[in-house]
């Protein structure tokens, strides 16, 4: 939200995510949070809505999946999605929390009657647009890029919206560098934190609701004859369930391609930029780290404190499990954040510079063009086989 709508009639609108998380956890209960489905809402009449308080803060908007926003998914996905977010909140003992929305989403329709007073309703200049319809239809061509990041705890010194900026940056770049080949979605603020209870202000879409979310959108998309998807995370607890949308997604639509990546800056291009310009031993690249660190000093320096950063690298390892930017080891498990750091951080933050940010940067754009690259071919060459009728699909399909 711009900086121009946080004040009105004396009330502090505060941006959540710029927070750190423990700056959450010190927030009076009471205080009014507020998730909206878009932006352009009048907060004079928010204010209204709330009783006018002396502090409220609004979390990153949804971009789209609710009724108006361009991609429509069934409402009782997208209900599930908010309700699942406004109750990480109510986890954290916050007792007034509400979805800002447009006319026309209806939480009675979804059985959730109980949650229909979290619901705020105000008109939205975003929503009911001709302008609004996302992507437009002459991107059909392109691999459409959809970028998804997080609003969680970065130990002491970073704000909860990291993942969100850094991934948000790769993609746009991405699709500044390569206009002809890819268009990116807006990026989506929340993911998936099994973890969210350890740290103060982490949400969780939840690993079910967040798979039915991104699934619904890819049969949205491939239904107006979009047929090249790259998922692009920024949040590490989102991965392996984009590894199951793009498998239901390759099994309901077969003449597509939808893929996703572990990461960023974490394939052949990414990793050999990390071990070149890194000056932190294994163990100092994993969440609030030098590498993310480093990103936010390049790309949001106002939001760093790096007076207040902790170095954590206490992380329980053994041979196959061990935490780093590119995770080691075979082994796959999911302990509680609780035993390998005290503040929320995995690495070594203060290793970390605008300088590398910069160069990380680089590394994965040219990565995420590669990837692209690599999308376009695939579709392209397995739709020149399948129209040859190669194999079963010249007899059965």
């Amino acid at each position: 939200m711009s900086s121009n709508l946080l004040t009105t009639r004396n009330i502090d609108f505060f941006n959540f995510d710029a927070m750190t998380w423990d700056a959450v956890a010190e927030l009076p209960r009471d205080a009014p949070l507020v998730l909206p489905l878009g932006s352009g809402y009048d907060l004079n009449l928010l204010a209204d809505q709330l009783g006018n308080p002396p502090r409220v803060g609004i979390l990153p908007a949804i971009p789209f999946g609710w009724r108006g926003s361009g991609i429509e998914v069934p409402d009782a996905i997208m209900i599930q999605v908010i309700m699942n977010l406004l109750d990480s909140l109510r986890d954290d003992g916050f007792s007034r929390v509400y979805c800002l929305g447009p006319q026309g989403i209806d939480p009675q329709a979804s059985n959730i009657n109980s949650h229909s007073a979290s619901f705020l309703r105000l008109p939205n200049v975003t929503a009911y647009s001709s302008a609004v319809h996302l992507p437009p239809d002459s991107e059909r061509e392109k691999v459409i890029l959809i970028p998804i990041g997080h609003t969680e705890q970065h130990g002491y010194h970073l704000p909860l919206s990291v993942d969100t900026i850094i991934i948000d940056t790769i993609a746009q770049d991405t699709t500044i560098r390569v206009p002809t080949r890819s268009f990116s979605l807006p990026v989506t603020p929340y993911g998936v934190s099994t973890h969210r209870a350890s740290f103060a202000a982490t949400l969780n879409v939840g690993g079910r609701a967040f798979e039915d979310f991104w699934g619904a959108v890819i049969d949205v998309l491939a239904a107006r004859g979009f047929n090249r998807f790259y998922f692009m995370s920024g949040h590490g607890g989102n991965s392996s369930f984009l590894v199951n949308v793009v498998k239901y997604a390759g099994e309901r639509h077969r003449r597509i391609f939808c893929a996703t990546a572990f990461l960023h800056t974490s394939g052949a291009i990414g990793s050999v930029a990390l071990e070149k310009y890194r000056t932190s031993p294994i163990g100092g690249m994993g969440h609030a780290c030098e590498l993310e660190t480093s990103y936010l000093l390049h790309l949001r320096p106002d939001l760093c404190r790096m007076e207040r950063v902790v170095d954590e690298m206490d992380f329980i390892s053994t041979p196959d499990y061990y935490m780093d930017w590119i995770e080691g080891g075979s082994l796959v498990a999911n302990p509680p954040w609780d035993d390998d750091t005290k503040t929320g951080a995995y690495g070594a933050g203060s290793h970390a510079t605008a300088e590398k940010g910069r160069l990380w940067l680089e590394a994965a754009i040219e990565e995420k063009i590669d990837h692209i690259e690599q999308i376009h071919e695939q579709h392209e060459r397995r739709e020149k086989r399948r129209n040859e009728g190669y194999g079963l699909w010249g007899k059965f399909t």
